[in-house]
């Protein structure tokens, strides 16, 4: 086994890797660029080196460094976790000759299925179900239109050397066939180098579901069951689970003894993944081959009880596989949701800055330590304090468990999310939120354009309901009625003007534009009973009890006998005397006030927010990299404006109407944040 390893990553995986690392005595090397000198991952490991500036094609891209870096601190073997180097042939193959270990497959295998034409064709031959198609490239649009009409509308035009949803496009008919190959091909040329693009059927109400899979050198290969990965959002997975709760078994081992005939035609060695695209007859077809460690490995880790990472090492320093295919068990239920820096009531926009609050739910379950039994596993990057940097993708953490059984492991989840607390940057948490709430989601009854279908106009704050919200008024009274009751011991209180217990009160919740929903609410005594009281909304009664102290964002506790957990705020930047509630991904504001308070309250007029109709704004937090319209330009509506970049990800905003530029109020370059002006229009 290795003594030292160097890892040729930052953030959650780097992280993982590291932690499995430790349990195995192994030492452990993190490169890192300068926007990372305080990072979690150089913070765990055993020694750091800066490899360049915070962009990655400066740093983490650079292969020359990172080999640089291991052999002056000793390390043996790299590994490459996911992303940036992990599936470069190039890296592995120079890694081999400079004489250190590639902790993945060897540069063949990466080769062979990096390309999406070779790969088809060699699965193909190894005897696994391919989506019928066309193999070549295609080089011109009367070509596609011909092959589309052969095979038969839908088809779907796929880069070959794609990835993360570019260079894809579906096609029904012969004029978004012609156009999507244009637009495949440029695509693919801007992102890839590579304009080869082929076709193949577009399989109707699809499931994504991948085998994983583990291969020694030594020529033994076992399939590890499957993981369900049809919740995605623009091809970017969102949820994740093992088992799938819609093949059968006949197809599970059909599935898994296919991507092992692949495994073993390539002579690959390591942990990868098969991916298969699953039709509603539950006919499967090959998609790709990821030569690497999943994201979404440690839903696997749970109901298998194995360490991917430790099998990682030990086959890449030689061992044999000591596992048998009929030794492989399956153990419950596991699911993963990935937490991500993006704000989904801004069209899921990048949000970057700094984590103010940072409190993961309690964890039992631990990276590299997967057979642990039932519960949550976090497996992070970040702290609290630390900065959300620009540069690198918006996954904070990812956030897994480990249930009984599916409805058991949503169940969790759910309880899991309630208790993530995350400020000073927006998450997605209110999204996966209602995601597992969803009734299609609960049953199982799901396919990859799920969240398409059900959010076609985009997510907004109405798309998140709550099942009880009179509960939410309920814990907002709690806390007031606990705080004052605190506040009724302080010694030394003006005479006449003492603090004071009001049982009768007046709960307003903020529906936004001045919009308010008023209600009657009543304490009800429980005398001898600290952190216990029963809250009437409205006649229905919620006895509540909570020993949390006031002043944590989180609440635990129960109502009516049933665990709840919650986070709770107060001293809103806009009305300091709210209560901030979010449960189930509901956030609302609450101010709970004495009946003559409330009656004066309502006296108040709503402040109207600026009119920000004449100003271009930036929606998300980034660099201002392109300003297409100067001082005294007429531009008309559809035209492009500026271009602003953030977490590899480019937004591009356009004119909504024809204006003329009055005033240019940032510069390409600059750092913008969230709703800074950048132009000012003529009225």
């Amino acid at each position: 086994m290795f003594k030292k390893i160097l890892i040729a990553n930052r953030g959650e995986i780097a992280c993982r890797v590291i932690a499995t690392a430790r349990r195995l005595g192994i030492q452990t090397v993190a490169v890192h660029s300068e926007a990372d000198a305080r990072a979690r991952h150089v913070e765990l490991a055993d020694e750091a080196v800066c490899i360049g500036p915070p962009p990655s094609r400066q740093s983490y891209l650079l292969g020359d460094k990172i080999i640089e870096a291991a052999k002056a601190t000793g390390a043996q073997a790299i590994h490459p976790g996911y992303g940036f180097l992990s599936e470069n042939e190039d890296f592995a193959r120079r890694v081999e000759e400079e004489g250190l270990v590639f902790i993945g497959p060897k540069h063949g295998a990466i080769a062979a299925m990096g390309d999406k034409i070779a790969s088809k064709k060699l699965a193909l031959q190894a005897g696994v179900n391919t989506i019928p198609g066309h193999n070549e490239p295609i080089l011109s649009a009367e070509e596609a239109v011909a092959i589309a009409n052969k095979i038969g509308y839908p088809v779907m035009l796929k880069a070959s050397a794609g990835g993360g949803g570019k260079g894809l496009r579906v096609a029904h008919n012969d004029k978004e066939c012609a156009e999507g190959l244009v637009s495949c091909r440029n695509e693919a040329k801007n992102s890839f180098g590579d304009d080869r693009v082929f076709m193949e059927k577009f399989i109707e109400q699809p499931r994504h579901i991948e085998i994983q899979v583990l291969a020694d050198a030594h020529g033994h290969a076992l399939y590890l069951w499957e993981r369900e990965c049809s919740i995605q959002r623009r091809h970017q997975k969102v949820i994740e689970e093992a088992p799938s709760p819609f093949i059968s078994e006949a197809t599970r081992k059909a599935m898994g003894e296919q991507a092992v005939q692949l495994a073993k035609a390539v002579g690959y060695q390591s942990a990868g993944t098969v991916e298969f695209v699953v039709g509603k007859d539950q006919g499967f077809y090959f998609l790709e081959m990821n030569t690497r460690l999943q994201v979404e490995h440690p839903v696997t880790e749970c109901i298998t009880g194995l360490d991917l990472v430790e099998w990682m090492l030990r086959i890449a320093a030689g061992e044999k596989l000591s596992l048998q295919q009929s030794e492989l068990k399956r153990d419950g239920w596991a699911m993963e949701c990935r937490i991500n820096a993006e704000d989904p009531y801004r069209g899921f926009l990048p949000s970057t800055g700094r984590l103010v609050r940072y409190q993961p739910p309690a964890a039992d379950l631990m990276q590299g330590e997967a057979s642990s039994g039932l519960g949550v596993r976090v497996d992070t990057g970040v702290f609290e304090g630390g900065e959300i940097p620009m540069h690198y993708d918006s996954m904070i953490a990812k956030l897994i468990v480990h249930g009984t059984d599916r409805a058991d492991a949503i169940a969790r989840m759910r309880e899991a999310l309630n208790g993530f607390v995350i400020r000073g940057i927006a998450s997605n948490i209110p999204f996966q939120a209602a995601l597992l709430a969803h009734p299609d989601f609960q049953t199982g009854n799901f396919d990859t354009g799920f969240i398409a279908r059900h959010w076609p106009q985009g997510f907004t704050a109405e798309s998140v309901t709550h099942e009880d919200p009179d509960f939410l008024v309920a814990l907002a009274a709690f806390v007031r009625r606990k705080t004052r009751e605190r506040a009724v011991g302080i010694s030394g209180q003006l005479p006449g003007h003492e603090v004071g217990l009001d049982n009768k009160l007046i709960a307003i919740t903020h529906l936004g534009e001045g919009n308010q929903l008023r209600q009657q609410v009543r304490v009800v005594e429980t005398p001898g009973r600290a952190g216990v009281a029963r809250i009437l909304v409205d006649g229905k009664s919620y006895e509540i009890e909570c020993h949390s102290r006031l002043i944590d964002v989180r609440l635990s506790g129960t109502v009516n006998g049933r665990d709840f957990v919650a986070q709770v705020e107060r001293g809103m930047a806009k009305n300091p005397l709210a209560f901030r509630l979010q449960h189930l991904g509901k956030s609302v504001e609450i101010t709970v006030l004495r009946q003559r308070h409330a009656e004066l309250q309502a006296l108040m007029p709503y402040k109207a927010p600026p009119d920000t109709s004449s100003l271009l704004l930036s929606p998300m937090p980034g660099l201002l990299v392109q300003l297409a319209a100067g001082v005294g330009q007429k531009v008309q509506a559809g035209d492009r404006l500026a271009v602003i970049e953030a977490m590899k990800m480019e937004n591009v905003l356009f004119a909504a109407q024809d204006v003329t530029i009055a005033e240019v109020l940032s510069k390409p370059g600059e750092s913008l944040s969230v709703d800074q002006p950048i132009l000012r229009f003529e009225r």
